[in-house]
């Protein structure tokens, strides 16, 4: 039976789709998909401001970083989120990501690069080793700038938006991947570089990651039918595009 938290209850998550079956929300950076041993001092999570805003039980299927954010989704009932479950675990959903990253990758091309097992933190797995997994994630360059401030060791310095699309589903896979080919995404405090992250910070207000899940597409549970899930990046997200002038390359 469902018991509801009688805290103050947390400002509701916003819904990008709903029906008998599942659930689908915004998830803001900061917020935990589910309690972490890393971040013991954390006492908010997606999945139980889902629950209380709902009034029902919910089953996560699949995770956000801490720092990303965009579309969540949660089976209704436990066979909805074993179904979910699988499609994720079979790599039949479709992904797609907005990332700001440092420098100007190629227009588009595939990061083919096996990744070890890491834990939360970002440190090897502590269980016994494993063989790296393949990893594969394809991106495409929308959008380039160059800004007239000395942050490294050039006068200038360049970003670029990118879009991604990871085929594997490994832990930390775009933010391994983008730093694999020397353009880590802004934001980024364990793959990135802290002068570029600072920058961003103090000039735009936000620090925060610049990763966010913007469209997923899923097989639904029940019928199996292409569910296609969209939502634009938050406002803090969009905050930054527009201090770039990138605000209208975020929009579907």
């Amino acid at each position: 039976m469902f018991s509801p938290n009688l805290a103050e209850p947390d400002p509701p998550l916003p819904i990008v789709y709903q029906d008998a079956h599942l659930v689908a929300v915004h998830k803001p950076s900061g917020l935990l998909v589910h309690r972490s041993m890393i971040d013991r001092h954390e006492t908010r999570f997606a999945v139980q401001t889902v629950r209380n805003q709902l009034g029902r039980h919910v089953y996560a299927v699949h995770r956000l970083d801490k720092g990303t954010s965009g579309i969540l989704l949660f089976g209704l009932t436990p066979e909805a989120g074993r179904a979910l479950s699988q499609a994720f675990e079979h790599q039949q959903v479709d992904k797609r990501y907005l990332a700001v990253v440092r420098g100007w990758p190629a227009e588009s091309g595939d990061i083919d690069h096996p990744l070890t097992r890491q834990d939360d933190d970002g440190k090897p797995a502590r269980d016994a080793p494993a063989p790296a997994q393949q990893a594969l994630t394809h991106y495409q360059r929308l959008a380039t700038v160059t800004l007239p401030v000395a942050i490294d060791r050039y006068p200038t310095s360049r970003y670029a938006l990118v879009a991604l699309q990871p085929h594997t589903g490994r832990r930390h896979q775009l933010r391994r991947h983008l730093k694999h080919i020397s353009h880590p995404i802004i934001g980024d405090a364990t793959h990135g570089k802290g002068r570029h992250n600072r920058w961003f910070a103090e000039t735009f207000g936000v620090s925060r990651l610049l990763l966010a899940c913007t469209a997923l597409t899923v097989p639904h549970p029940v019928s199996g039918a292409p569910l296609a899930l969209h939502c634009p990046p938050s406002a803090d997200f969009m905050q930054v595009l527009a201090g770039l002038g990138w605000q209208e390359m975020a929009l579907p």
